[in-house]
């Protein structure tokens, strides 16, 4: 996933004019005035072109002879890119999206549990046991949101599936966008992880999904809860 927070001046730009795009501050359809973005930023042209390239590669603006530059509608987002998921969850609570995102997981996961139970290797299950060790001996809830994370990550990683493990991406975010809902509503996360665990160590594939279906209900019941 790339950062442009770590690009300097160019990043800076890119990620302004990103989070303002995104939060609504410039709305879809509206065209960019590209002399007055230039002189806020302080950049030549050029570099604000450049910057600007970076938006359209992920569909968020376009240009176009006599209109310019502007803003393009949410459905023509790359919303699966990285970046975009970040400058999403970087602004306030997205409803609609963590909803959405909860559908993604309720039919991924469970079904990347079936398959990882069936292919998961020792050093697969090794690694998903120290994830869930991190995740109980955490000290403070950053460290366990964390380890939550790299459990998950972990698990599409067993099912030595490509298109799967890059969906890590979005349910590594839909984790953490949630966390900001949810905060401590499950004072112990780690049961139901540790069932999702015990059936992939055991080879158990109806097992596996039927622990993270209801791992993943459980959260989305939370979450509907928080968000009322």
């Amino acid at each position: 996933m790339a950062d442009y927070q770590l690009r300097g001046l160019h990043g800076q730009t890119v990620e302004t004019l990103a989070l303002r795009i995104l939060s609504g501050e410039i709305p879809e359809g509206a065209t960019l005035d590209l002399l007055a973005l230039r002189e806020e930023f302080d950049v030549s042209l050029t570099a604000l072109r450049e910057a600007l390239k970076v938006l359209s590669a992920k569909g968020i603006i376009d240009a176009r002879q006599k209109r310019g530059t502007f803003v393009t509608p949410r459905s023509s987002w790359n919303v699966l890119d990285g970046d975009v998921m970040r400058w999403r969850s970087a602004g306030p609570v997205d409803v609609e999206l963590l909803e959405n995102l909860d559908e993604v997981r309720s039919i991924v996961e469970p079904a990347a549990a079936r398959l990882a139970a069936e292919r998961a290797t020792p050093e697969d299950v090794g690694a998903l046991d120290a994830a869930l060790g991190r995740m109980a001996s955490a000290a403070v809830a950053a460290d366990a949101v964390a380890a939550d994370l790299d459990f998950h990550r972990l698990l599409l990683a067993a099912t030595h599936n490509p298109f799967l493990v890059q969906m890590e991406r979005v349910i590594s975010n839909g984790l953490a966008m949630r966390d900001k809902v949810v905060h401590d509503t499950d004072p112990d996360p780690v049961p139901s992880h540790r069932l999702v665990l015990e059936a992939i160590r055991d080879s158990d594939p109806a097992g596996a999904e039927l622990a993270m279906r209801a791992l993943v209900d459980k959260a989305s019941t939370d979450f509907r809860r928080v968000a009322g």
